[in-house]
């Protein structure tokens, strides 16, 4: 009779060794490096100026100015890990902000309604842009820079010199605007729960994996039967519903809509992206890096003015920090890019 000897169960890791795993894998993530750089800012800055943090206002700042760049900056990271950009949301927030400003002057709609008009609009305007992309093979930076001129015709021409004004505004929409839940103003609240539903589905749905999928590698999407022209109308189509919402925020903050509304902005949300470490050449990076990219940079540009920096260096620094994110996503895409190809000669 024989006897068979069961190969012993490796052992489970141990506690500590996992909670070192762990601790290493967070570190080499960008969206540390990026809360870690946000943080110290918060310290110096307060060291400084006390009331940039512990105070009112400084707190309600600090939380709340960011919310609208969070919500362009989401939408810009979804078209950017395709391999696309969208410099057109700028006009877009825009353009459905003054569309809803003119529905509560003109047509006095329930509130809901306006806002479900206006992030239909801001989808539309998106698909456009998709479109155009995606079926005439244009490049997106061409064609969001014409639309960017375009959507901004159609503002000027719709608004020219009027200016709506908070009173035309209803009082409710202007109170939730500025009012707060827990500490944390009500429009933070928006953006936070927006990043939520934008985490799971980039990270836990089939939609996302593929908009990575096409942003890493098209050619090798499109064999394997990946449907790249629909994933890249959705990302068009929610970056402009994210900035149709982005317009109703400014709204219902601000509540002055002028036909310059918007102006600038896509260059700040591409920032925020990108310093957020969402790759300019797509198919990496995170929704939630590119939000705590828009809560950096809103942060600079807020603190360095208290630091006695001088408005030059302001947008220097910004335009730099831009530079060194480029920078370093190249360097660490070049690594791996080697480290693969020595792992293939290894074996």
């Amino acid at each position: 009779m024989t006897t068979t000897l069961d190969a012993p169960a490796p052992a489970a890791p141990q506690p500590r060794h996992r909670a070192a795993n762990r601790l290493t894998w967070l570190l080499k993530q960008r969206e540390t490096g990026i809360a870690v750089a946000f943080i110290l800012l918060l310290v110096v800055t307060t060291a400084v100026n006390p009331n940039f943090l512990f105070s009112t206002d400084g707190w309600r700042d600090l939380t709340l100015t960011p919310a609208i760049l969070v919500c362009l900056a989401i939408g810009q990271a979804m078209v950017i890990i395709t391999r696309n950009v969208d410099l057109s949301v700028g006009s877009t927030l825009g353009l459905t902000a003054y569309l809803a400003g003119r529905l509560f002057l003109d047509t006095g709609l329930p509130v809901i309604v306006v806002v479900l008009i206006a992030v239909a609009a801001g989808a539309v305007l998106g698909l456009i842009n998709g479109a155009l992309v995606a079926f005439a093979k244009v490049p997106a930076l061409v064609i969001t820079l014409g639309t960017l001129y375009v959507y901004r015709g159609i503002m000027l021409e719709w608004a020219g010199s009027d200016r709506i004004n908070a009173s035309d505004i209803p009082p409710g929409l202007l109170d939730f605007g500025t009012g707060s839940f827990l500490f944390i103003p009500n429009l933070a609240w928006i953006s936070f729960a927006l990043l939520a539903v934008v985490i799971y589905l980039m990270r836990s749905t089939r939609v996302g994996r593929e908009f990575y999928a096409i942003g890493s590698d098209p050619d090798a999407a499109t064999l394997y039967g990946l449907r790249d022209k629909r994933r890249v109308l959705q990302a068009f189509a929610t970056s402009g519903a994210l900035a149709g919402l982005a317009g109703i925020l400014y709204v219902s903050r601000y509540g002055t809509i002028s036909s310059g509304v918007g102006q600038g902005i896509e260059l700040e949300a591409v920032g925020a992206a990108v310093v957020g470490g969402v790759a300019i050449f797509g198919g990496s990076g995170t929704v939630l890096g590119a939000a705590l990219g828009a809560y950096l940079l809103v942060t600079i540009n807020r603190a360095l003015p208290i630091l006695g920096i001088p408005d030059f260096w302001q947008q220097a620094v910004v335009g730099a920090l831009i530079i060194g994110a480029i920078v370093l996503d190249r360097y660490f895409a070049r690594r791996q890019h080697d480290k693969l190809l020595a792992e293939r000669e290894d074996s």
